[in-house]
């Protein structure tokens, strides 16, 4: 014989219970009432919004047994640290979770190294991703004239370059005054290397230290640091491992990055 609950309500008949999961951003949920699945944007006082694959943003009520996750029936809750913000990239822009990387564009980002491509890749990366942006390194700027005539940039190709040292009088003004296609822009930062572009806060120490005039930069850093003058190499993942987020590079490179990529996506 069947029990019947003290309210005479069959048991069987009773709502099951559903687990409680706070909205965070970037948790992929279903609507069943729509079908719309997306990513948790944001979530704000009675209400969460998704975005779909293809950016599309829908904003749902956070109803009891509301949404799917994984197939299974949830109640969406709003998180415990209070309303959820847009999570952002490195370089402080809004992340889009899910979103797939664009068909590379046939404009480019020069650099003059690996390290600098290594350092703009860990901040933009992202951001770069999601514009088809290709960023290279020219491993010095010397011949930057004609590289600049062999890429031919246009309209729908323009030309982007970061240039190390770019300051009044030097041999690097000089060379980028020489790049006269309105397709391309040179722009540059004052420092003699890119690790200068990190703040020494990040990387654990005072100040960059000055290095006399005739000895290599790198390798009087690294003695001046009392790191291992004859592995520059993995002085620069030390510095590298130390950057999280555009919070740890000089203004200087930001504005120049950031003035670069607004111009190799800019519409034709």
């Amino acid at each position: 014989m069947r029990q019947y609950s003290a309210d005479l309500t069959p048991p069987w008949k009773k709502p099951q219970s559903v687990p409680e999961v706070p909205a965070e951003p970037g948790l992929v949920v279903e609507e069943p009432g729509t079908g719309f699945c997306g990513a948790v944007i944001c979530c704000e006082a009675g209400t969460v919004t998704l975005e779909d694959r293809f950016g599309k943003h829908r904003v749902f009520p956070l109803e009891p047994r509301g949404f799917l996750l994984e197939g299974r029936v949830v109640t969406l809750v709003r998180p415990a640290s209070g309303p959820s913000r847009p999570t952002r990239t490195a370089s402080g822009s809004v992340a889009v979770p899910g979103a797939r990387a664009r068909v590379a564009r046939a404009g480019r980002i020069y650099v003059e190294g690996r390290h600098d491509a290594e350092l703009v890749e860990k901040v933009w990366g992202d951001d770069l991703r999601i514009e088809g942006v290709v960023v290279e390194y020219l491993e010095g700027v010397d011949d930057l004239p004609s590289i600049v005539e062999s890429f031919a940039p246009g309209p729908d190709a323009r030309l982007g370059v970061l240039v190390d040292h770019l300051v009044p009088g030097t041999k690097e003004w000089r060379i980028a005054q020489a790049v006269t296609s309105e397709h391309a822009l040179v722009v540059g930062h004052p420092y003699i290397d890119i690790w200068e572009a990190v703040k020494p806060a990040s990387v654990g120490i005072e100040a960059w230290p000055r290095v006399p005039r005739g000895v290599d930069w790198k390798t009087g850093v690294c003695g001046a640091l009392g790191w291992r003058v004859s592995n520059t190499g993995e002085a620069w993942k030390r510095i590298l491992d130390s950057v999280h987020s555009y919070k740890d590079l000089e203004p200087q490179l930001l504005g120049r990055v950031e003035e670069l990529i607004d111009f190799v996506t800019a519409p034709s």
